[in-house]
């Protein structure tokens, strides 16, 4: 458990597309974040793809020290998945290099739903806790990196 004293400031931004998935995501992720004294500030965005415009708003205000991005896209039956998926990596790692807050892509691109719910706390871990603790420690990492 990392010491009390130091100060994490997370925003979350969170996608209410798929909603039973993304809500859970979005609990698991506090969960963790409240076992480590974290009180992360949320933003729901409609889909996955308003993720990386939320996260750049947040980082360009310099208000966070690391943005957490949850959401779940569930391959369909069109080339629409490839699109999304593809859109929303790009966008989140160009927030990340722009402006050099560590952007967190916690969002699950699986082929069912049953394999989404497999990732948040079933037999392949708990991904949401995972980017939390990816958080932290790419704070820690950024931290001593600049020497304080």
């Amino acid at each position: 458990m990392m010491p009390m004293s130091m100060k994490y400031r997370i925003a979350i931004v969170a996608s209410q597309f798929n909603h039973d998935i993304t809500n859970l995501m979005q609990h698991q992720a506090l969960l963790r974040a409240t076992e480590l004294g974290i009180k992360p500030k949320i933003y729901n965005v409609p889909g996955a793809v308003e993720l990386p415009i939320i996260a750049k708003k947040l980082a360009a205000k310099s208000l966070f020290d690391a943005i957490v991005v949850l959401g779940a896209v569930i391959r369909g039956e069109t080339t629409h998945y490839d699109y999304v998926c593809n859109q929303v990596s790009y966008g989140c790692q160009k927030v990340a290099l722009e402006h050099s807050v560590p952007v967190i892509f916690g969002v699950l691109t699986c082929e069912t739903e049953a394999q989404a719910m497999e990732r948040i706390g079933g037999k392949m871990g708990n991904k949401p806790k995972e980017m939390i603790d990816a958080a932290v420690a790419m704070i820690d990492l950024i931290r001593d990196i600049d020497g304080y």
